[in-house]
């Protein structure tokens, strides 16, 4: 499995490009799947429902499955945050893992960067992001620069990146 990151300031579009990121890479015959990072009080769940409610009442781990989906929640409990390889380890394998977020992970990673937000580089400083996407010129790059909203552009240098050209060319019968 594969293993790219999109990372930048909030603000900046990285979820905005992720879902039409996917849908390009899908079409071209690749299994994606996607792991984000969020804010420490993110929930998926909520009061009232069973699933909730197993949780608060001290249940480690709830999964609520039907005949379209499965969901897994893990409680922390205060144990620490499971670190970037430990998520892996529980995604079924597929072509490509998009991770969104963890920006300061080892893996590579594209910035998404926008000027206008007056934020720094984050590609500036850190040898692990192999590409900016930006909505506008960047004077000085050590990197490729794309068009932030070129995602066949994007597709193109995720799939070349990451060595997934040949299993593209298979999944389109070439």
């Amino acid at each position: 499995m594969k293993i790219f990151g999109l990372a930048g300031w909030s603000g900046s579009g990285k979820t905005t490009l992720l879902v039409r990121l996917i849908p390009a890479l899908v079409g071209r015959g690749l299994s994606v799947s996607t792991m984000k990072h969020a804010h420490h009080g993110f929930d998926v769940d909520r009061p009232g429902k069973d699933s909730y409610e197993h949780r608060a009442a001290g249940a480690t781990e709830v999964m609520i499955s039907s005949a379209n989906r499965f969901a897994l929640m893990h409680e922390l409990r205060s144990a620490p945050e499971p670190t970037v390889e430990q998520l892996i380890a529980h995604m079924t394998p597929v072509d490509l893992l998009l991770i969104e977020g963890f920006k300061a992970h080892a893996h590579d990673k594209m910035e998404v960067h926008r000027p206008a937000l007056g934020k720094p580089l984050l590609a500036a400083e850190d040898a692990t992001y192999v590409a900016v996407a930006s909505d506008a010129p960047i004077a000085g790059l050590r990197v490729p620069r794309l068009d932030l909203n070129d995602v066949a552009a994007i597709a193109d240098f995720v799939i070349a990146h990451c060595g997934l050209g040949k299993a593209a060319r298979q999944a389109a019968g070439e």
